[in-house]
C-alpha cells in the first residue's frame, strides 16, 4: 500500500517550516474525538481537560486504554492550531477552543 494512504502531513503552529508524516487513522480519530469535545467559545478547555474529555471517544483499536492519547492530542492540538481550526485563549494555562 502507498505511503499516502497511510501517512498524513501535519504541521506545527510552533514551527512553521517544519512538518512530519504521521498514521492516517490514529490522526483522523484523535482529530474527531478532538473536535467532538471542544467548546466553539472562549476561553475553551485546557489540555488535561480535554485529554479527560476525549478519553471515552476514542478508538480501543488505535488507543488501547489511552495509549499514546497525549502524544496524539499534542500533534493534532499543533497540527490544528497551525491551520487556524482551533485556537488558544489567552493566559495560562493553555485552553483551547474551536475557531468559528
Amino acid at each position: 500500500m502507498p505511503d499516502t494512504d497511510t501517512k498524513i502531513t501535519i504541521g506545527n503552529v510552533n514551527h512553521p517550516d517544519h512538518s512530519e508524516r504521521v498514521d492516517r487513522a490514529k490522526y483522523m480519530a484523535m482529530h474527531d474525538a478532538l473536535m467532538s469535545i471542544l467548546p466553539s467559545e472562549p476561553p475553551g478547555l485546557t489540555v488535561a481537560e480535554a485529554k479527560q474529555a476525549l478519553l471515552p471517544h476514542l478508538s480501543q483499536d488505535h488507543f488501547p486504554g489511552g495509549d499514546k492519547a497525549g502524544w496524539w492530542l499534542k500533534a493534532v492540538h499543533l497540527d490544528l492550531e497551525s491551520k487556524k481550526v482551533i485556537a488558544r485563549a489567552k493566559g495560562s494555562p493553555v485552553r483551547l477552543h474551536k475557531v468559528e
